[in-house]
């Protein structure tokens, strides 16, 4: 065990104070706030702006029904612009009415394409318009019309609320266990590809350069493969802890100024505009309950189900991967054809549990979340939409046999091949030296 604690504290030690580890550290954290931020940044600015339309050629149900978008489109009727003049006239875009009445259809000209969701707004626009017009041949008078749409614009909301066996009633958010479990799992997915790989190219360059027969003439080959697994995994679980550290902190920082703007624009909007139906208000609302759901969420079991399947996970693919770079010589070809079964599983768990997000209890997510090769992600993406006890009992109790079985069977492959020079092993000779008697 000493022997283990030496070559454990040599690995954690040496990856520690390396540039790049310090670098990865501190860098990540700001690379990916930097990246969130500047996604909704971009995306808020690449929305279209006030576009000014001009509509031609009304038939007569429009002009009084087709309303502007305060923030997005100002729809304005007039008989002097066609395709070849609006842009010198100062509009965006003109819309004709003329109605094709076999395929439904108007034409809109425009200098710069429209985007998706103007094209579908100015589509839904028409569409209410039109539904308004039939409501008013049915003798239903515009004004009702108008007041019934401001009283029913966002009236209802739905509170998704679980119900156990016990008779507890408790909310959830379906959007942010999503998001919660989604960002679980793809950190263990990545951490688990990026330390499995470190452990492998580690043991490989302890063979190629010879060092590992003069470290296994005074510690068993086992120990060796157990103190540089264990203390990669030490670096992990370090990174991991200082990652989601900065990451709290940076989010909160830059968190803390993001609601109070949007809210601020939504109180000034909601008094300019009738009724108070401002979408920056919904907007405002909208991060209000998402604010508030992340703090309902239990974060103390989220946390420990993390550590845990992060390190278990960890654990029983790092062995595996300890031993395929025990029997590879200096060929990178040889190292992607052993590695390819190994890879396969973490792979397969990221694309079910990406598939089946939004059916947490399906029986593909709860089997894929017992298998010990699916378990660590998958069962990560469950947990913040709530997983029965039982269920995360037997996984982890099943990884943990599992990271027992992949330990032994690769000590017994890490015993011969780290010894073994020149010849290309396969993966039956590799099943011969883990079930050799000793």
């Amino acid at each position: 065990m000493n022997k283990i604690w030496l070559i454990f504290k040599r690995e954690y030690i040496t990856r520690v104070r390396n540039k790049t580890f310090l670098l990865s550290t501190f860098l990540l954290p700001i690379v990916m706030i930097l990246f969130i931020f500047g996604s909704a940044y971009f995306a808020m600015s690449s929305k279209d702006g006030l576009k000014r339309i001009a509509v031609v050629n009304d038939p007569g149900m429009f002009r009084s029904n087709l309303k502007s978008d305060s923030s997005r489109m100002l729809f304005e009727f007039t008989t002097n612009v066609d395709s070849s003049n609006f842009d010198s006239k100062g509009y965006d875009a003109v819309l004709n009415l003329n109605n094709d009445s076999a395929a439904k259809k108007f034409t809109i000209h425009s200098k710069k394409q429209l985007g998706m969701d103007g094209k579908q707004l100015i589509e839904n626009r028409l569409d209410r318009a039109l539904e308004k017009n039939e409501l008013q041949k049915k003798g239903i008078h515009k004004e009702i019309l108008d007041s019934i749409s401001k009283e029913s614009m966002g009236a209802y909301t739905i509170e998704n609320r679980l119900t156990s066996e016990k008779g507890k009633s408790e909310e959830v958010n379906a959007a942010v266990n999503y998001g919660v479990g989604f960002g679980s799992g793809i950190l263990i997915y990545i951490t688990m590809f990026i330390f499995g790989a470190m452990v492998m190219r580690g043991v490989m360059e302890e063979k190629t350069n010879r060092i590992a027969e003069v470290m296994v003439s005074s510690v068993k080959p086992f120990q060796l493969m157990m103190g540089k697994i264990l203390g990669i995994a030490a670096v992990g679980l370090t990174q991991l802890l200082l990652w989601v550290i900065l990451i709290m902190i940076l989010s909160s920082v830059a968190g803390a100024f993001l609601p109070t703007e949007v809210i601020q624009q939504a109180g000034e909007a909601n008094k300019s505009m009738p009724g108070g139906m401002g979408g920056n208000s919904a907007m405002a609302m909208k991060i209000l309950d998402i604010q508030k759901d992340i703090s309902s969420i239990n974060w103390a079991l989220i946390i420990s189900c993390f550590i845990f399947y992060f390190l278990g996970g960890y654990l029983f693919y790092a062995s595996l991967f300890a031993a395929i770079g025990s029997v590879i010589n200096e060929d990178p070809q040889e190292a992607q054809s052993l590695m390819l079964p190994i890879t396969m599983p973490i792979v397969f768990a990221f694309i079910i549990m990406t598939s089946n997000l939004n059916t947490p209890d399906s029986k593909i997510m709860v089997w894929a979340s017992m298998i010990p090769f699916t378990s660590p992600i998958v069962m990560m993406g469950r947990i913040p939409s709530g997983v029965p006890g039982w269920q995360l009992a037997v996984s982890m109790i099943l990884l943990i046999a599992g990271f027992i079985f992949t330990t032994w069977l690769a000590g017994k492959i890490y015993r011969t091949g780290i010894l073994m020079y020149g010849k290309k092993a396969t993966w039956k000779e590799m099943f011969k030296w883990a079930f050799r008697k000793s």
